[in-house]
């Protein structure tokens, strides 16, 4: 069943604001993947996780395994656009890390990185170091848009 206006012949771009160049299978499978992630997470993820929801850390909400594009993130931060990934095992690759970072920053997000291990051992530690990062962060409803709607477009109306 199709909802929300999709369209799955629809071309790349299309789908509701959805977009990222990416089609409506692709980000729904992305979706259904992160959503699994969610549902069973790291001890570490799950450890953080108790300490960032529910706006505990300053006030700022996260979300987690949250799609960005064609990547999954650990941790989002959407006002301060801070990503905080937790590695373990499976992050055995720093140049593959480094170009995903690279990415991410031309998006206009910051990665914070920490371990399994940081996570587990001395969460207060993480958690200080991610506030440090968030509070030095602008705000991004502060920030102009880089594709501003046409003059006059989306303007308040005078009564």
């Amino acid at each position: 069943m199709i909802d929300k206006g999709q369209r799955r012949n629809s071309p790349t771009l299309q789908g509701r604001g959805r977009g990222w160049g990416l089609s409506v299978d692709h980000l729904d499978r992305l979706h259904g993947f992160a959503r699994e992630m969610r549902n069973a997470p790291t001890a570490p993820e799950q450890k953080l996780w108790s300490r960032l929801s529910r706006s505990q850390l300053g006030g700022f909400k996260f979300r987690r395994q949250a799609t960005i594009g064609n990547r999954i993130v650990d941790f989002l931060c959407p006002q301060r656009g801070l990503i905080i990934e937790v590695d373990g095992d499976t992050h055995i690759d720093p140049a593959a890390d480094a170009r995903r970072d690279e990415a991410l920053g031309i998006a206009g997000y910051r990665v914070a990185r920490v371990t399994n291990s940081d996570v587990m051992t001395n969460v207060d530690g993480v958690l200080t170091l991610v506030l440090e990062t968030l509070m030095s962060l602008p705000d991004r409803r502060d920030i102009p848009h880089p594709n501003p709607s046409p003059s006059g477009e989306g303007l308040a109306f005078e009564r």
